[in-house]
């Protein structure tokens, strides 16, 4: 058995507050037994206004990859921070995850978020992520992590198959698909899409997500969940307030999973 910490977040628009917060949360999580802690979607910064979000932008990457795995080592902790915006050389932005192994020396494993999110909401919400986002363009998967072979997407990435049909086709053991969703699209379909992907790849899902109402006006979903690979939940954080929950996961379900229903062994291609 494996017990994982899940951080749920409101992120402002000062990333030392917010690692403020993800530092406490490791610490409890370390303390609470756990191997490893995962963190939500944009952790270190979430600002919809870009011109204002720019100059911490610039400097997140050096200001916080290093403190970041400095708190993985000492905390004994495997730390997954969802994402954060980092810049590129082209002049744009990357929505980057990134996983902090406790080893001195040992390099974080990154991915870059690949779908952008534009949309045109009923509500009146509009999102442009492409204006400032390059999208990523490969599937990620790291070995020997606390949840066995570890996939990575980020939020959005969730509406589109072929990435985990890609997660699924490398056994993944677990997807991590840390996210800042809306709340109507998450009222929607959050639950559906993200119990459809653990199904589907045969594997746990851990969804760190966003959760409330944050200093640049936006309301976030919430609703963290850890998923077991027959698709049932057996842990929902809810959509009102931030905080550090713990599950205990028992990687041998998967085989038992698989074993019941072996789509992944029985997937055919499709003659186009």
């Amino acid at each position: 058995m494996t017990r994982i910490a899940v951080l749920q977040m409101t992120s402002g628009i000062d990333p030392e507050q917010n690692f403020a917060t993800i530092e406490d949360a490791a610490r409890r999580a370390s303390e609470g037994g756990a191997h490893m802690l995962f963190t939500p979607e944009m952790s270190l910064l979430l600002d919809r206004d870009r011109k204002r979000a720019a100059p911490k932008v610039e400097h997140t990457e050096a200001d916080f990859a290093g403190r970041l795995a400095r708190l993985a080592i000492d905390t004994r902790l495997h730390l997954a921070i969802g994402s954060m915006a980092v810049a590129l050389s082209n002049g744009k932005w990357a929505n980057r995850s990134f996983v902090f192994p406790p080893q001195e020396g040992a390099r974080p494993t990154t991915y870059d978020k690949i779908h952008m999110f534009d949309v045109d909401l009923d509500t009146g919400e509009s999102w442009r992520e492409s204006n400032a986002y390059e999208a990523g363009n490969g599937a990620v998967t790291l070995e020997d992590t606390p949840v066995g072979r570890l996939g990575l997407a980020i939020c959005y990435d969730m509406r589109f198959p072929a990435l985990f049909e890609e997660l699924g086709a490398r056994r993944c053991d677990t997807i991590a698909i840390p996210a800042a969703f809306t709340v109507p699209t998450g009222k929607a379909h959050w639950h559906t899409l993200l119990r459809a992907r653990a199904i589907e790849a045969s594997a746990f899902v851990v969804a760190a997500a966003q959760v409330g109402e944050h200093e640049d006006g936006r309301r976030t979903y919430g609703h963290s969940l850890v998923i077991d690979p027959w698709g049932d939940v057996f842990l929902d954080m809810g959509g009102d307030e931030p905080g550090l929950a713990f599950a205990d996961i028992d990687l041998s379900r998967i085989s038992e999973v698989r074993s019941q229903v072996p789509s992944l062994a029985n997937r055919r291609k499709i003659a186009k």
